[in-house]
């Protein structure tokens, strides 16, 4: 028991030591760091040359104290740690040892009494009796000996105990008394004022901490005194802002893991100027992903997730999809990648611009009632009625000036935004018997139409973006205000999903191709094709106008109707025009075999010469007018 309890003491001592050590260690420490902090360069740096100097005057009085820390730990390990260990060591060791003689004596005089008692009553062998009985008496004396030895050790052990457990704890007082005296000659004279200054300061900036959380735990109260509804994701009660030129926040972009499985990551997005940022978790700053200028950006449907868009490159090779995590956030980074595609961000106001620019897109779209009411000094404002121009003397006062908008398309008139194959087309064109049209003119019969056909065919990747019903087909006004209102539609309305088809030209006819199954979508012929143009300042957009009959009971000939179809193109919208426009020569020479031949030997061809050469695209489309002349884009 004695040896259980000193052995638990001495390691509480040794603990005591250990941390002493340990603090002398742990003191140098903090007097390297306090020095290190005139080192670092931390962002939140105000009033630190005031924290420096006093840190510096700590860490010299740190490495006194030190000093101190050590020498207290020299002293434990003399007058404490060592007494104890030498009383283990010393005095229990040998109580335990002379206990061991003891029983061993013990014992072999039980071995030597039980040989005795064996002894024979009938026939005593007396050289026998004589051995046993001077091996008795040598096991007892022994034994009496061991026993002496013992019994004095432990007499003396219970004097020894007494000191062994106090001696510990008067070195480690004393120890700690000439800590506290030297610390208090070394320390506290001298720091009585530094320590007096550094509590005033402390004081201070504790006051101002008060002042400081007072005021933030009032900002969380008006903060946190919000409905949940202002947490709860897609519960916006704000407007979407169409006019951000810049935009941040957490999207879930889709990435290929692999052949056909797909996992989406939540990261950081934010533009910069004309390109967009990611920042991943963790990171120090963020790299560009995507340049955004000329780029462009819709909606999509994604593995069943809402609120995905697709932003694309100009050239289409490089696409990526992300998802918002609300409606709001949905709309307003197609409308901020939208904007800044169009390198508003490049003008001198470009806030202003934005606002511009989505302003005339809400004007084209502005419902009839609204022309009545038109801004002071606008042309004719009394001309503009509902259901059509004014008659009379409003239309001797024309001029050739621009027309009006509700003379070239009437107010209120539908937008359809796709191309819809009726059914029965779709089953007829792959009925059996049926062929897919094929884009290049490959094909198996001979007939006449195609042998014309193959004067001319050139396959454009093109995008639908609407059509509607226009009321003159014979000016390309009509053509820039159906890709103004369309184009104005599909902002305001949020439809920002085309689906992308090839335009082929011929010399017979225009014809809209699904690029995945080969089937027409629609055709025109070529007659039917009365305007055409690409757009003045986006060189991408293209439309024509499609002349109609609407048929009357007992009209043979019918009314003519015209349509206006808008398209974006991966080419130059010219270079289509110019090649309707080909088509078109190409229609007329078909009448003269001469004037025919004459316009084949001045058309450039391919070396097998099957095929036209385009002319090239020219330069002057990059030198338009400025950025601030923009028309409304989606």
């Amino acid at each position: 028991m004695l040896t259980d309890y000193t052995n638990k003491l001495l390691q509480s001592l040794q603990r005591v030591f250990g941390a002493q050590s340990e603090m002398g260690l742990a003191t140098e420490q903090l007097s390297k760091q306090l020095l290190d902090y005139e080192k670092k360069n931390f962002a939140l740096g105000k009033g630190d040359e005031e924290v420096i100097t006093t840190l510096q005057n700590f860490a010299k009085s740190v490495g006194e104290l030190n000093s101190l820390h050590s020498e207290l730990a020299n002293q434990m390990a003399d007058s404490m740690v060592f007494p104890l260990i030498q009383f283990r060591e010393k005095d229990l060791t040998e109580i335990s040892t002379l206990k061991e003689i003891f029983g061993i004596a013990s014992d072999e005089h039980e071995a030597a009494m039980v040989k005795y008692s064996r002894l024979p009553k009938k026939k005593e062998n007396e050289k026998l009796k004589a051995d046993l009985v001077k091996e008795v008496a040598f096991t007892r004396r022994k034994q009496h000996q061991a026993s002496l030895q013992y019994y004095c050790a432990l007499n003396a052990l219970q004097y020894r105990k007494r000191i062994a457990m106090l001696e510990p704890m008067l070195g480690y007082t004393q120890a700690q008394i000439s800590f506290f005296k030297k610390g208090i000659e070394l320390v506290s004279k001298k720091m009585d004022s530094f320590l007096s200054s550094v509590s005033s300061m402390t004081q201070n900036i504790q006051t101002q901490l008060d002042a400081e959380a007072e005021g933030m735990r009032m900002c969380q109260r008006e903060l946190l005194s919000v409905e949940d509804t202002v947490y709860m994701p897609d519960k916006d009660t704000e407007s979407v802002n169409r006019n951000l030129i810049q935009k941040s926040g957490y999207l879930n972009i889709r990435n290929k893991t692999g052949l056909v499985t797909t996992a989406w990551d939540r990261l950081y997005f934010f533009t910069q100027g004309g390109n967009l940022m990611c920042q991943p978790r963790g990171a120090v700053a963020g790299g560009m992903v995507l340049d955004l200028d000329n780029s462009s950006v819709m909606a999509v449907e994604c593995e069943d997730r809402r609120y995905c868009f697709q932003i694309a490159s100009p050239s289409g090779k490089t696409s990526m999809i992300l998802q918002a995590e609300s409606k709001k956030e949905y709309e307003e980074w197609i409308c901020t990648v939208n904007n800044i595609s169009r390198q508003i961000y490049l003008t001198d106001n470009p806030e202003a611009v934005a606002i511009r620019l989505n302003q005339t897109a809400i004007q084209a779209v502005t419902p009839i009632t609204s022309f009545e009411k038109r801004q002071e000094g606008s042309p004719n404002p009394d001309r503009a009625k509902p259901g059509g121009v004014q008659a009379g003397s409003g239309v001797s006062q024309k001029t050739e000036a621009t027309p009006e908008p509700e003379d070239l398309i009437a107010p209120g008139t539908p937008i359809q935004f796709d191309i819809m194959l009726p059914a029965s087309e779709f089953q007829a064109q792959n009925r059996g018997g049926g062929r897919r049209t094929n884009p290049f003119g490959e094909t198996d019969d001979d007939c006449s139409s195609e042998s014309d056909d193959n004067l001319l065919q050139q396959v454009f990747a093109v995008r639908f973006l609407g059509s509607m019903a226009v009321r003159c087909g014979n000016n390309q006004e009509v053509i820039y205000e159906a890709m103004r209102q369309v184009l104005a539609a599909r902002a305001i309305h949020n439809i920002f999903r085309t689906t992308e088809s090839h335009l082929m030209v011929t010399s017979s006819s225009l014809r809209l191709i699904d690029p995945q199954t080969q089937v027409t979508r629609t055709s025109f012929q070529l007659g039917e094709v009365c305007q055409f143009a690409a757009h003045q300042e986006n060189g991408r957009l293209m439309g024509f106008v499609i002349e109609g009959r609407d048929w009357i009971d007992g009209d043979e000939e019918g009314e003519p109707s015209f349509s206006a179809f808008v398209f974006e193109s991966n080419t130059e919208g010219e270079k289509i025009c110019y090649t309707i426009n080909l088509a078109k020569d190409i229609t007329e020479a078909k009448k003269d075999p001469e004037a025919l031949a004459q316009l084949m030997k001045s058309m450039p061809l391919t070396n097998d010469g099957k095929f036209l050469l385009l002319e090239p695209e020219t330069d002057d489309m990059t030198d338009r007018t400025g950025q601030e002349d923009l028309e409304s884009e989606a």
